[in-house]
């Protein structure tokens, strides 16, 4: 079961953030790997919550990419 829901988002994590970043097929696979072992890190700590886990996918692949932070997304202040 586990598997199910970590496959699941792990395939809405990929969706939504293919939607929201362009990005080459290499570095959506790389995204992939890493946000792979990143829900299933958060598996083995006990989240099983497919909601929160693709939450948490999505919230690490932006911070890995920048563009969570403002500064590496541009923002100045000015």
């Amino acid at each position: 079961m586990a598997e199910d829901s970590a496959q699941a988002a792990i395939d809405r994590i990929m969706q939504t953030y293919d939607l929201l970043v362009n990005s080459s097929a290499a570095a959506s696979a790389e995204a992939r790997a890493k946000v792979t072992e990143y829900v299933n890190m958060l598996i083995e700590g006990g989240e099983t919550d497919a909601h929160r886990l693709t939450v948490c996918g999505l919230t690490y692949l932006r911070q890995l990419d920048g563009s969570s932070d403002p500064v590496k997304a541009g923002y100045t202040g000015l």
